[in-house]
């Protein structure tokens, strides 16, 4: 039996990542929507784009990669955002996040509306709600999703461009949180969230009756916790490109492991599977193996050399 194709909103900031040497699609929630739509769900990226020679590039190559850009609307007044993006030696990014631009002023309209009424999954973050325009589009959103959507709440701590009001907020209005080790000890000292990291994520869990939290440790794999459920995971051995998108493509199968009921310890392994791939290629939406892509629906383990690990 076909298992159904989930609708997977990525909500929020689209632009160019301006890496060493080439320029890459990128804002976490297209990732997370392309790494959807690649893995056999049906990815939707709402945001906005410039109306000018990057905002029309950045339409044709959503269009390329079979992304529907019904959802990304045209702001002739402001530029198409784009991120100076400084590798280090270990090939994590460091950002440059460039301000008032287009992703700032995402308007909510009545086909955001409509799109909300039908979504499973929604990711967003905290960078897009640097402003007051995109940080009511994207509550509005939010609460016009239905009620066993999964919302997505994949923290992005990025710059300054997060406070304690936002990140209460989206928690309040999320059911299941992304970060990683460092932003949790930031999200637990703004909070006033205190104790052992189990404590921690327990102690998060009940204030904001969240059905999971994913936390992942970078090259030591992730943590999945929830009321009575925990999955751990050591991740894989990695020869890293860049880490860019990796998290967003562990978002999108996250979400599709959920929504397909899939165990726990399972949908946590291919997460990582899928995130360390991400990481051996350069850049946020490289294509995926066809077994990685296959993989929840009975497609194996990727075969010798196809994804070496994260």
């Amino acid at each position: 039996m076909n298992r159904p194709e989930y609708v997977l909103v990525g909500l929020g900031e689209l632009l160019w990542d301006m890496l060493p040497g080439a320029k890459k699609l990128g804002g976490a929630p297209a990732n997370f929507a392309y790494h959807a739509q690649a893995l056999r769900g049906k990815g939707v990226v709402v945001s906005c784009v410039g109306g000018d020679d990057l905002g029309r590039e950045i339409l044709r190559q959503l269009g390329d990669l079979g992304l529907d850009q019904k959802y990304v609307e045209v702001d002739g007044g402001h530029p198409t955002g784009t991120v100076t993006v400084e590798l280090d030696a270990d090939g994590d990014p460091n950002y440059t996040i460039h301000e008032d631009v287009a992703w700032d002023y995402i308007p909510f309209t009545s086909g955001s509306l409509g799109l909300a009424g039908r979504a499973d999954a929604v990711c967003f973050g905290s960078l897009c709600q640097r402003s007051e325009v995109s940080r009511t589009t994207v509550r509005q959103f939010l609460k016009a999703t239905p009620r066993g959507c999964l919302r997505i709440f994949d923290i992005n701590l990025r710059q300054s461009f997060f406070n304690q009001e936002t990140v209460q907020t989206m928690l309040e209005l999320s059911n299941v949180l992304k970060l990683n080790e460092e932003e949790l000890m930031v999200v637990a000292n703004m909070l006033g969230v205190n104790g052992s990291e189990t404590n921690v994520l327990n102690q998060l869990v009940e204030r904001y009756a969240l059905r999971l939290i994913a936390l992942t440790r970078a090259a030591n794999g992730s943590r999945l916790f929830g009321p009575g459920l925990e999955s751990n995971h050591p991740g894989f051995p990695a020869e890293i490109a860049d880490t860019v998108g990796a998290g967003d493509s562990f978002a999108a199968m996250l979400a599709l492991g959920l929504l397909g009921d899939i165990s726990l310890d399972r949908v946590n392994e291919h997460a990582n599977r899928v995130a360390s791939f991400v990481c051996t290629q350069s850049g946020a939406t490289p294509p995926l193996t066809n077994s990685l892509k296959d993989y929840l629906r009975g497609g194996g383990v990727p075969g010798a050399g196809e994804c070496p690990g994260r």
